[in-house]
């Protein structure tokens, strides 16, 4: 725990949590510091009476002070209030989560937009072990919504597509998310075995937030700590860290538990490299670089079509003469082609994309 100290945003704000209001310590923070915000907010519940289950036995939900925030209307004064600094110390390209259920979520949602934030993606969180409806009168309550916003339309945010992508088997990764509520290990207890917070979100889910939106070292700032979650993952993924809370309890198991997360063992197993990031190679570099001649013969996947490399870095076929791209289109009657991909070279009897020469290039070159 450490006070906070207004500061000039250049100056590195090192890991840390703060126990407090989260708009008043928010207040005291430079313009522009964090580079992503994950918000999980009081759901301010409109619950009535006990909830037990079917044995009779009592359900302890969500009956903290700290979600008691009272009308509609307070509750959208006190999100106002947030927001407005969250908006001030939220870098012009940074992203800002917000999580709630629909308790809440829509007027977070609304007041998103009224302050000019640019939705990015509403995430549904499916969870494989949502709490039954034990009265019976609704559907069971088995997901979330997470809000992804840009501060504004020309933002330019960080996606990290490639490593999404790679997360989920090279698939693209969509906007359900399948995943189980914290259990087990991860969940906090007390010394009686009770939940320290009711509301505890599972790593998995910050992770994909933060692997997706930042970079290593980059500042994440959570005003909502709990029992920080979102330092923990920061913490193992290379990340700077600012969480604010004002309970004591959780500001004292958020650092125990963060004291207790190893660092991440190299940088550059953390890091999430991008395809769109990575420097531009032409053709001829490789030809001029020796990785291949005039004369060298490339074959499509199919070894239906070849193609001999020219030293201009220009390739030329049976009737055709142009770039990779162009050369590879035309031979394949189609509007357009990665090269990269389609020509391949024959090394001991395997057909190799010429892509790997183009990788090899790129890692000398970094």
């Amino acid at each position: 725990m450490a006070s906070c100290v207004k500061k000039s945003s250049k100056e590195i704000i090192d890991s840390r949590i703060i126990l407090g209001n989260s708009s008043s310590v928010m207040s005291k923070l430079p313009d522009q510091c964090a580079d992503m915000i994950f918000a999980d907010p009081p759901y301010n519940l409109q619950l009535r009476g006990d909830l037990r289950r079917p044995n009779n036995t009592k359900v302890n939900g969500v009956d903290n002070a700290w979600d008691k925030v009272g009308t509609f209307a307070d509750y959208d004064t006190f999100t106002g209030n947030w927001l407005a600094e969250a908006r001030r110390v939220l870098k012009d390209d940074g992203t800002l989560w917000v999580i709630g259920t629909y308790h809440n979520i829509y007027r977070v949602g609304a007041a998103l937009q009224d302050m000019g934030f640019w939705f990015l993606n509403d995430i549904v969180w499916i969870k494989t072990n949502p709490m039954p409806n034990f009265r019976g009168t609704r559907f069971t309550n088995a997901h979330e919504t997470l809000l992804w916003c840009a501060k504004s339309e020309t933002s330019k945010p960080t996606f990290n597509y490639d490593a999404m992508k790679a997360l989920n088997e090279d698939l693209q990764m969509r906007s359900d998310w399948l995943l189980p509520i914290c259990t087990g290990s991860e969940r906090l207890r007390d010394q009686k075995g009770d939940k320290i917070h009711p509301t505890q979100k599972p790593e998995a889910l910050i992770y994909r937030a933060v692997l997706a939106a930042t970079d290593p070292d980059d500042l994440i700032l959570d005003p909502f700590f709990g029992t920080g979650t979102t330092g923990v993952v920061a913490k193992k993924l290379g990340r700077r860290y600012l969480g604010i809370d004002s309970d004591p309890e959780y500001v004292k198991a958020a650092q125990e538990r963060i004291d207790a997360t190893p660092e991440p063992h190299s940088l550059e197993l953390i890091r999430s490299p991008s395809k769109r990031r990575q420097p531009r190679i032409p053709f001829g570099w490789l030809v001029e670089r020796g990785l291949l001649s005039a004369g060298d013969v490339l074959v499509s996947p199919d070894q239906q079509h070849t193609a001999k490399v020219r030293a201009d870095g220009t390739v030329i076929s049976a009737t055709h003469r142009g770039s990779i791209h162009q050369v590879g289109a035309a031979v394949q009657g189609a509007p357009s082609c990665n090269g990269w991909t389609f020509w391949c070279m024959n090394v001991e009897g395997k057909t190799i994309p010429i892509d790997s020469l183009r990788q090899q290039l790129r890692t000398e070159l970094n």
